[in-house]
């Protein structure tokens, strides 16, 4: 399982949620981060909504287009605790 940050420099957010990801113990998961400001489509789409949080799983060996499929994560408080963080993402991770 991985999740995808997009984010960037100097975003106090941003920092914000990336610490408090690196401190969840209890789950399992990938964390990339993605900085916006290294590719003009992401740039376009995440300038003004950074950050922004995806859930990254294998789509199913049925499908006909394999590969990954992205989905968006609702934003999380900037006052969520680690804790309330990791509640949000188990809820997500277990769908």
């Amino acid at each position: 399982m991985r999740l995808i940050l997009y984010s960037k420099p100097g975003c106090h957010l941003c920092e914000g949620l990336q610490e408090k990801l690196e401190q969840i113990q209890n789950l399992s998961f990938e964390l990339e981060i993605r900085d916006i400001t290294t590719r003009e489509d992401w740039f376009g789409a995440y300038q003004y909504e950074v950050p922004v949080l995806y859930l990254s799983n294998r789509r199913d060996t049925m499908c006909a287009e394999g590969g990954l499929s992205e989905e968006p994560l609702p934003r999380p408080s900037p006052r969520a605790s680690v804790q309330q963080l990791e509640q949000m993402l188990r809820k997500y991770l277990s769908n």
